[in-house]
């Protein structure tokens, strides 16, 4: 029996959130977020929580904070900033493209974080109810993924909008998330009633974010294969000669080895293709078909590279103005080659 309760109170304390993140995980039709690093997210989440408590108590103990104090104030700033760390990382390397990924992503750290925040709390609370373990897994632990994906959301909207992520574009985020984050631990309302108000505003939320991260995927993919697929086309037809492409070249031919124009232009063509290819395995994705991996993308990768050595960083420069691509645009690439 008494195992049995203790199998309850672990099971209620981990599995809400897991559960939550599997379900965002499977609704993403374009599968967005591989599984691989959904659990790579999860285990940084999980060591966020773990260093989050030592900080924790070491601020504590110089400030002289009593334990409210700590609640309110310093574990949200301290928890919630450990937390935005490795979203910020991804936003920086270019690894979110939209909104759906964001708030997968900031999920999973946050659902990380709780369960091994709840791990620790029943090393430590030892035999307790079981009404405690459902605040703790429906209500503490949810809350946890989500303001991290609230963080994740308004980070890459700002990212968006000034086209490339820096630091200050998850500033915002992070003080939106540490404000939920104390007001949650204030107890305005009673522990049961803050949990049953997540589980009503969490869903709708999530189905908010999603629906309109469908309608923006489906809008960039649609305008960019068309205006890419109509720049290929026009290369391949060998009348780039004639089109503004071509009298930019020309006028690049003064200034740059006539090698190096026709490597500008096999990088861009080549650039074109895995930009249409990443669209239409993503289109194959929301469809619902399956998309084997390329053999050939990784030949394509080296093949890229090999051309952007060759031109170098002053003919990349120069071809800025055809390389215009948003964090979304190289977002693809790395999704092209994590499947390679």
């Amino acid at each position: 029996m008494v195992i049995l309760h203790a199998a309850a109170r672990l099971l209620l304390g981990l599995l809400p959130v897991l559960v939550f993140l599997a379900a965002l995980v499977l609704l993403d039709s374009y599968k967005l977020v591989r599984v691989r690093r959904v659990l790579v997210l999860l285990a940084i989440g999980a060591g966020a929580a773990v260093v989050s408590v030592a900080v924790n108590r070491a601020f504590a103990g110089a400030l002289g904070l009593d334990r409210t104090e700590v609640t309110r104030y310093l574990a949200p700033t301290v928890e919630e900033a450990f937390k935005a760390i490795p979203v910020l990382a991804l936003l920086v390397r270019r690894r979110i493209g939209f909104l759906v990924d964001a708030a997968i992503a900031g999920f999973a750290v946050g659902a990380g974080f709780a369960a091994a925040e709840n791990l620790q709390y029943f090393v430590a609370l030892g035999p307790s109810s079981l009404l405690l373990w459902v605040v703790r897994g429906f209500g503490t632990a949810l809350m946890h993924g989500s303001v991290t994906a609230v963080l994740a959301i308004l980070a890459k909207l700002l990212a968006d909008r000034h086209r490339g992520s820096r630091w200050w574009t998850a500033l915002p985020g992070l003080l939106m998330a540490i404000a939920i984050h104390s007001l949650f631990n204030h107890f305005f309302l009673s522990p049961n009633a803050s949990t049953v108000v997540l589980l009503v505003v969490i869903p709708l939320f999530f189905v908010g974010v999603f629906y309109l991260s469908e309608l923006r995927t489906r809008d960039w993919l649609g305008a960019g294969f068309d205006s890419d697929q109509e720049l290929l086309e026009l290369i391949h037809s060998g009348e780039v000669a004639s089109s503004r492409i071509g009298a930019y070249l020309g006028e690049l031919k003064g200034r740059f080895p006539p090698t190096a124009v026709v490597d500008m232009l096999c990088l861009l063509r080549l650039r074109l293709e895995l930009s249409i290819q990443a669209k239409g395995i993503l289109l194959m994705r929301g469809a619902g078909f399956p998309v084997a991996p390329d053999p050939e993308v990784e030949a394509k990768f080296e093949e890229l590279r090999f051309l952007e050595r060759s031109i170098g960083p002053t003919g990349l420069l120069a071809m800025a103005p055809f390389f215009h691509f948003s964090d979304r645009d190289l977002w693809q690439f790395h999704m092209l080659g994590d499947r390679g």
